[in-house]
């Protein structure tokens, strides 16, 4: 897979729930503050546990949170 097919909502969700830092969003889901800014800036992909994490924080089905694109 190439690098920046899955991109995400992330920062945008965390403004619009209170403004949540990538801090608190780390240590709802048991990562690093490192780790949700480097799936925020799209320089990583995280697991499917972690992803289901995030999206779960945010109440939403997993697709609303990460999209997928293919490359031809």
């Amino acid at each position: 897979m190439s690098n920046g097919a899955i991109s995400n909502s992330i920062r945008t969700l965390r403004f619009m729930n209170n403004e949540m830092t990538q801090k608190q969003l780390a240590e709802k889901i048991g990562v690093t503050r490192q780790t949700v800014m480097a799936i925020e800036a799209n320089k990583y992909s995280p697991s499917l546990e972690v992803a289901f994490k995030i999206a779960r924080v945010f109440n939403l089905p997993l697709e609303d949170v990460f999209q997928y694109q293919q490359h031809e």
